[in-house]
């Protein structure tokens, strides 16, 4: 796959193109650069985890915030450390940003400790290096817990946003005043508040947004500074313009959460019921048309700001019921209500070389060998995005229908992360070019048989039947389905009507067997829809009760980090008459007015996925960034927990290079404004400096962190088994970081390391 060109071209053909006039815009990220990136120095100044990057508008300088509470300020030229402000800050600074329009003079951070703060680097001009003690110029005190994100506007210097976990997004207007009222102070409680979303989180599409909501990230578009996306604690990121937002607002009431513009999730993951998937990152693209998401547990996945109308992006909760359910299509229609429109796919438009046309047929044929082969699946899946994202609508319906079955079937045996998912979409786009042929019908029913959903497996493989009633493959599938469902039933019966055995039966229950529940060896529980047991108001689960007794002083001097004390346990099993069943969920009404709610509730349409980017892991941390690379945004970046930083093609969600860089976790990843210069940082108290420096060009690179990793591979390999690996807290998450714990093992209590953040 190395041996196939990118589509940006030749660079060499872009020099001779170009002319005086040009930007050179084209040159900023290119793939024969991004081929040949590499560490280039790593920048020393901090002592613990670098959890944010920033640089400023002409890329002269570069900020970073740390556990260590310190800003640090370096200079692109010489890379040397400029400023090492000390913050003030109690707890780690996970966000710093230069405040725009200020000649690079003012600098806001936000930290764990709930405080935003702003200083005046003129402040240090003609001190020494060691003189760094700064009083900020602005003490925002107004958040109630960790302020994970903040935004700024272009051409506006005078105010700042932040996002937090107390579910809040909040504006700090320089020229109303510099800080929050002081402690104490009656009736003057911040009026600040842009967006109340603590009673916003939803479960899936169809509910209403009612529960506990932690915001993770947010950004504000630089061509359209009205728009501003959110994202936290559920699968939804939300776009807001701020025209049409009420007046701010104080936090002695909660507020419903305003309407947003559009919801942006993969449609396979809008249906999720308990899942503890989350956001980690939103940003848009460099020409704010885009948007990507960064999911904790999941891939990063980009979507289209404004899809064109009757797009096929848009969707709404009957669609997803309908993509898991079988209806016959009469000439390419649906008889039953169609999947608005969904992945429709018609005949080209265009007409494509002979030679492209021949390039196209031998890439699905390299893809039909790695079925056939039972190898290479990760490749051959890369033969089919170059056909089916590189080509668009160029080849036609037969090739088209041909790359899509070959693309699900090695989906379906490769088996990562959402893979049947994604099997599916290609089916259900092959049927709308060819609804004769029983294989779409047939790969739809092997993997709602991998997901679970072995009654609507069978109706799609007696659809697939009636096609093909004298094929073998398809009279073994039906057998083997109805096979499955008759030895469930008859273990339902055995065990007494449970629909489901907990592994963990037979065995004492540890600590974290409790809190968590595990998806290691179940694609069902993985990858299915919420079932309807996970929708009842009366589910019976362990509700846990923590009481902590602190000993000693309990001001903002006891390290955040460690838990001090005990620790008791009490364990109890909760029934649905309980009245407060609504607050155990996490949701912020009672139950009663939540099912009156939720029967009155109009579901909202969302925009789907149009491309996604697979090989990392983000499940360690909650600030791990998703990134656009150029000043167009062409290419896609990512860190992950392995250490490693990914980039990929944005149009073919190709991967280009794969660099080591961090013993742990990548966390940030930032390009320069105008170079081909990329800054990360991550648990290593270092920042990453790379450049396109290396003599030859290639899929990997390492760095100081560790050896050049050979097989790529092995290391996406390793990363998907550690998604799928993942285990659901039982308990909401929000309410296992209040104690700051992550992990529990056997007899023992870890509190939260800088690798969980």
């Amino acid at each position: 796959m190395e041996s196939l060109c990118f589509h940006d071209g030749n660079i060499t053909n872009l020099i001779k193109k170009r002319h005086l006039h040009d930007s050179g815009q084209g040159l900023h990220m290119h793939s024969s650069l991004v081929e040949r990136m590499a560490l280039e120095r790593e920048l020393e100044g901090h002592q613990g985890c670098v959890n944010a990057i920033a640089w400023n508008s002409k890329g002269s300088l570069l900020i970073s915030g740390s556990d260590d509470t310190r800003m640090n300020i370096w200079s692109y030229s010489s890379h040397k450390l400029l400023h090492s402000i000390e913050t003030g800050h109690t707890a780690n600074i996970f966000c710093t940003k230069f405040v725009p329009e200020t000649s690079d003079d003012l600098v806001v951070s936000g930290a764990g400790d709930a405080e935003v703060r702003l200083f005046h680097l003129s402040h240090l001009k003609g001190r020494g290096r060691e003189d760094n003690a700064v009083t900020p110029s602005a003490l925002f005190q107004c958040h109630t817990r960790r302020v994970k994100k903040l935004a700024v506007e272009v051409g506006n210097p005078h105010v700042v946003w932040s996002a937090s976990e107390d579910g809040t997004v909040r504006q700090h207007d320089f020229r109303e005043g510099a800080s929050c009222p002081p402690a104490g102070s009656s009736h003057q409680e911040c009026r600040n508040i842009l967006l109340d979303l603590r009673c916003g989180a939803k479960k899936s599409l169809a509910d209403p947004p009612k529960q506990l909501f932690a915001l993770k990230s947010c950004d504000i578009s630089s061509t359209r500074p009205h728009l501003l996306i959110v994202g936290g604690s559920d699968a939804f990121a939300r776009l807001y313009d701020r025209r049409m937002l009420p007046p701010l607002s104080s936090s002695q009431k909660k507020l419903p959460p305003p309407p947003c513009v559009s919801y942006f999730c993969p449609m396979h993951l809008s249906d999720r019921g308990r899942s503890s998937l989350h956001l980690t990152h939103v940003a848009f693209s460099p020409n704010g048309e885009e948007v990507l998401l960064s999911y904790s547990g999941e891939h990063v996945y980009l979507m289209d700001v404004n899809p064109a109308y009757g797009s096929s992006m848009s969707y709404t909760y009957g669609d997803v019921s309908n993509l898991m359910n079988f209806a016959p299509l009469l000439n390419g229609i649906d008889l039953q209500s169609s999947v608005s429109g969904i992945f429709l796919n018609g005949s080209s438009s265009k007409r494509i070389p002979a030679t492209k046309l021949e390039k196209c047929k031998k890439l699905i044929q390299m893809a039909v060998k790695s079925l056939k082969k039972d190898s290479n699946f990760y490749y051959g899946i890369e033969a089919c995005n170059e056909v089916l994202d590189g080509c668009t609508d160029e080849i036609g319906p037969l090739l088209t229908f041909e790359c899509l079955c070959t693309r699900a079937a090695i989906l379906l045996k490769r088996k990562w992360k959402n893979d049947a998912h994604m099997a599916i979409r290609d089916c259900h786009r092959a049927r709308k070019l060819n609804s004769s042929s029983f294989r779409p019908l047939l790969l739809i029913a092997d993997a709602l048989s991998q997901l679970g959903k072995h009654n609507e497996a069978l109706e799609f493989a007696i659809g697939a039947q009636s096609l093909a009633p004298s094929d073998s493959e398809v009279a073994l599938k039906v057998e083997s389905i109805k096979d499955h469902i008759a030895a469930a039933d008859e273990a339902n019966k055995t065990n007494g009507g449970e629909s489901r055995s907990d592994p963990r039966a037979g065995r004492v229950l540890s600590l974290s067997d409790i809190l968590y529940r595990s998806d290691a060896n179940s694609d069902a529980s993985q990858d299915g829809p919420r079932s309807e047991r996970d929708d009842s108001e009366d589910d019976d689960e362990l509700e846990l009760a923590f009481e902590t007794s602190i000993s000693g002083d309990e001001g903002r001097d006891v390290d955040p980090n460690v838990l001090h004390g005990s620790l008791n346990l009490r364990i109890h099993r909760r029934g649905g008459s309980s009245g407060e069943t609504g607050q155990a969920n996490g949701s912020c009404d009672s139950p009663t007015s939540s099912q009156k709610e939720k029967a009155a509730y109009e579901p909202e349409a969302a925009i789907d996925m149009k491309q996604r980017y697979v090989g990392h892991c983000n499940v360690g941390t909650d600030i791990k960034q998703a990134s656009f690379l150029g000043e167009r945004g062409e290419y896609i970046a990512c860190g992950s927990d392995d250490g490693r930083w990914f980039i990929w093609e944005k149009r073919t969600g190709r991967l280009i290079k794969m660099l080591h860089g961090d013993e742990a976790v990548v966390n940030c990843v930032r390009c320069h404004p105008y170079d081909c210069v990329v800054a990360t940082s991550g648990i290593d108290s270092t920042i990453k400096i790379w450049t396109p420096t290396a003599s030859v060009p290639s899929l990997v690179a390492g760095g100081a962190a560790g050896p050049e990793t050979s097989n790529v591979l092995d290391a996406m390999e390793s990363n998907q088994r550690r998604l799928c690996r993942t285990r659901e807290a039982v308990l909401p998450f929000e309410f296992l970081e209040r104690f700051r714990m992550h992990e529990f093992t056997e007899g023992s209590l870890h509190p939260f390391e800088c690798t969980q953040s």
